[in-house]
Protein backbone atom coordinates (compact mmCIF):
# COMPACT_ATOMS: atom_id res chain seq x y z
CA UNK A 1 0.00 0.00 0.00
CA UNK A 2 1.46 3.58 -1.06
CA UNK A 3 0.15 6.50 0.73
CA UNK A 4 1.02 9.84 -0.10
CA UNK A 5 3.31 11.69 2.65
CA UNK A 6 1.14 15.08 3.39
CA UNK A 7 3.09 18.29 2.40
CA UNK A 8 3.70 19.50 5.74
CA UNK A 9 5.33 15.87 6.74
CA UNK A 10 7.73 15.47 3.96
CA UNK A 11 11.04 15.72 4.32
CA UNK A 12 13.46 18.62 3.07
CA UNK A 13 16.16 17.26 1.06
CA UNK A 14 19.05 19.87 0.43
CA UNK A 15 21.46 19.51 -3.00
CA UNK A 16 24.16 21.25 -4.15
CA UNK A 17 27.79 21.58 -5.26
CA UNK A 18 30.23 20.43 -2.40
CA UNK A 19 31.21 22.59 -0.27
CA UNK A 20 28.11 24.37 -0.45
CA UNK A 21 27.28 24.66 3.36
CA UNK A 22 24.28 21.84 2.82
CA UNK A 23 25.24 20.64 6.16
CA UNK A 24 25.82 23.41 8.38
CA UNK A 25 22.27 24.84 6.52
CA UNK A 26 20.97 21.32 6.76
CA UNK A 27 21.32 21.61 10.60
CA UNK A 28 20.27 25.25 10.99
CA UNK A 29 16.89 24.13 9.30
CA UNK A 30 16.62 21.44 11.59
CA UNK A 31 16.46 23.38 14.40
CA UNK A 32 14.10 25.65 13.28
CA UNK A 33 11.79 23.08 12.71
CA UNK A 34 11.94 20.90 15.11
CA UNK A 35 13.19 18.35 12.79
CA UNK A 36 16.10 15.39 12.85
CA UNK A 37 18.86 16.49 10.25
CA UNK A 38 20.56 13.44 8.89
CA UNK A 39 24.12 14.06 6.32
CA UNK A 40 23.40 11.57 3.53
CA UNK A 41 27.76 11.01 3.93
CA UNK A 42 27.60 10.43 6.95
CA UNK A 43 25.25 7.16 7.25
CA UNK A 44 27.03 5.99 4.35
CA UNK A 45 31.08 6.68 6.43
CA UNK A 46 29.20 5.29 9.02
CA UNK A 47 28.02 2.17 7.00
CA UNK A 48 31.25 1.40 5.74
CA UNK A 49 33.16 2.61 9.43
CA UNK A 50 35.56 4.53 7.64
CA UNK A 51 35.51 8.18 5.72
CA UNK A 52 34.21 8.72 2.00
CA UNK A 53 37.84 9.45 1.04
CA UNK A 54 39.07 6.14 2.17
CA UNK A 55 36.02 4.40 1.08
CA UNK A 56 36.75 5.81 -2.21
CA UNK A 57 40.47 4.75 -2.17
CA UNK A 58 39.56 1.09 -0.82
CA UNK A 59 36.32 0.52 -3.21
CA UNK A 60 36.07 3.15 -5.40
CA UNK A 61 33.79 5.36 -6.53
CA UNK A 62 31.26 2.72 -7.75
CA UNK A 63 30.63 0.54 -4.53
CA UNK A 64 30.31 4.04 -2.71
CA UNK A 65 27.69 5.60 -5.57
CA UNK A 66 25.16 1.96 -5.05
CA UNK A 67 25.69 2.12 -1.39
CA UNK A 68 24.67 6.24 -1.42
CA UNK A 69 21.49 4.98 -3.73
CA UNK A 70 20.16 2.69 -0.84
CA UNK A 71 20.73 4.70 1.36
CA UNK A 72 18.55 8.08 -0.34
CA UNK A 73 16.25 5.67 -1.30
CA UNK A 74 15.57 4.71 2.84
CA UNK A 75 15.88 8.26 3.98
CA UNK A 76 13.15 9.51 1.19
CA UNK A 77 10.61 7.00 2.88
CA UNK A 78 11.26 8.77 5.97
CA UNK A 79 8.94 12.10 6.79
CA UNK A 80 9.73 15.24 9.27
CA UNK A 81 13.56 14.91 8.31
CA UNK A 82 16.10 17.49 7.09
CA UNK A 83 18.49 15.66 4.57
CA UNK A 84 21.76 16.83 3.40
CA UNK A 85 22.76 15.12 0.16
CA UNK A 86 26.39 15.04 -1.31
CA UNK A 87 27.02 16.93 -4.01
CA UNK A 88 27.55 13.76 -6.62
CA UNK A 89 24.25 11.96 -5.52
CA UNK A 90 21.95 13.91 -7.25
CA UNK A 91 23.88 13.11 -10.64
CA UNK A 92 22.25 9.22 -9.84
CA UNK A 93 18.80 9.55 -12.05
CA UNK A 94 17.48 7.54 -9.39
CA UNK A 95 18.22 9.44 -6.73
CA UNK A 96 16.72 12.59 -8.28
CA UNK A 97 13.59 10.85 -8.67
CA UNK A 98 12.62 9.44 -5.34
CA UNK A 99 14.01 12.87 -3.77
CA UNK A 100 11.67 14.64 -5.99
CA UNK A 101 8.40 12.27 -5.79
CA UNK A 102 8.75 11.80 -2.13
CA UNK A 103 10.61 14.97 -0.29
CA UNK A 104 10.61 18.87 -1.15
CA UNK A 105 14.17 19.31 -2.88
CA UNK A 106 15.69 22.65 -2.31
CA UNK A 107 18.35 23.53 -4.51
CA UNK A 108 21.58 25.64 -2.71
CA UNK A 109 23.05 27.62 -5.39
CA UNK A 110 26.57 28.99 -4.90
CA UNK A 111 28.23 31.28 -8.00
CA UNK A 112 31.56 29.56 -8.91
CA UNK A 113 33.86 32.88 -7.91
CA UNK A 114 31.99 31.99 -4.57
CA UNK A 115 32.54 28.91 -4.02
CA UNK A 116 36.17 29.06 -5.53
CA UNK A 117 37.02 31.03 -2.35
CA UNK A 118 36.49 27.78 -0.74
CA UNK A 119 38.17 25.70 -2.38
CA UNK A 120 41.42 25.67 -0.32
CA UNK A 121 39.06 24.45 2.51
CA UNK A 122 37.76 21.23 0.75
CA UNK A 123 40.11 19.99 -1.43
CA UNK A 124 41.50 17.54 1.22
CA UNK A 125 38.22 15.88 2.23
CA UNK A 126 36.75 15.71 -1.53
CA UNK A 127 38.02 12.73 -2.91
CA UNK A 128 36.63 13.80 -6.62
CA UNK A 129 38.76 17.00 -6.50
CA UNK A 130 42.26 15.69 -5.51
CA UNK A 131 44.42 16.04 -8.49
CA UNK A 132 42.24 18.24 -10.92
CA UNK A 133 43.17 21.48 -12.02
CA UNK A 134 41.43 24.31 -11.26
CA UNK A 135 39.85 24.29 -14.88
CA UNK A 136 38.65 20.03 -14.21
CA UNK A 137 37.45 21.62 -11.03
CA UNK A 138 35.25 24.55 -12.61
CA UNK A 139 33.90 21.81 -15.37
CA UNK A 140 32.66 19.80 -13.18
CA UNK A 141 31.25 22.29 -11.09
CA UNK A 142 29.51 23.56 -14.39
CA UNK A 143 28.45 20.33 -15.19
CA UNK A 144 26.75 19.77 -12.16
CA UNK A 145 24.99 22.50 -11.77
CA UNK A 146 22.68 21.56 -14.71
CA UNK A 147 22.12 18.37 -13.01
CA UNK A 148 20.78 20.73 -9.87
CA UNK A 149 18.49 22.58 -11.72
CA UNK A 150 15.69 19.98 -11.05
CA UNK A 151 14.46 20.50 -8.07
CA UNK A 152 11.66 22.21 -6.14
CA UNK A 153 13.39 25.68 -5.20
CA UNK A 154 16.58 27.53 -5.35
CA UNK A 155 17.99 29.66 -2.96
CA UNK A 156 20.97 32.11 -4.22
CA UNK A 157 23.77 31.62 -1.39
CA UNK A 158 26.67 33.77 -2.45
CA UNK A 159 25.87 36.56 -0.07
CA UNK A 160 24.19 34.76 3.12
CA UNK A 161 24.78 34.13 5.93
CA UNK A 162 23.78 30.26 7.27
CA UNK A 163 21.54 31.79 9.20
CA UNK A 164 19.89 33.58 6.43
CA UNK A 165 19.69 30.63 4.57
CA UNK A 166 17.54 28.61 6.78
CA UNK A 167 15.47 31.50 7.68
CA UNK A 168 14.48 31.81 3.89
CA UNK A 169 14.06 28.03 3.81
CA UNK A 170 11.89 27.82 6.37
CA UNK A 171 9.31 31.18 5.24
CA UNK A 172 9.09 29.43 1.75
CA UNK A 173 7.62 26.03 3.23
CA UNK A 174 5.74 27.93 5.25
CA UNK A 175 4.05 29.96 2.54
CA UNK A 176 4.08 26.74 0.33
CA UNK A 177 1.98 24.47 3.43
CA UNK A 178 -0.12 27.30 3.71
CA UNK A 179 -0.95 27.84 0.17
CA UNK A 180 -1.16 23.78 -0.45
CA UNK A 181 -2.39 22.32 2.26
CA UNK A 182 -3.90 24.90 4.64
CA UNK A 183 -4.55 23.71 8.49
CA UNK A 184 -8.12 23.94 9.23
CA UNK A 185 -9.04 27.22 11.70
Amino acid sequence: MCTKIPLRQKSIVLIGFMGVGKTSIGKAVAAKLYRDFIDADQVIEEAFGMDTTEIFQTYGEQVFRKKEKEIIHELCKQKLKIISLGGGAFLQEEIRNICLQKCIVFYLDLSWDSWKDRISLLIDSRPVLQGKSLTEIKQLFLERKAIYQTHHSTVQTDALMIEEVAEYIVEALKTAWDIYEPQAK
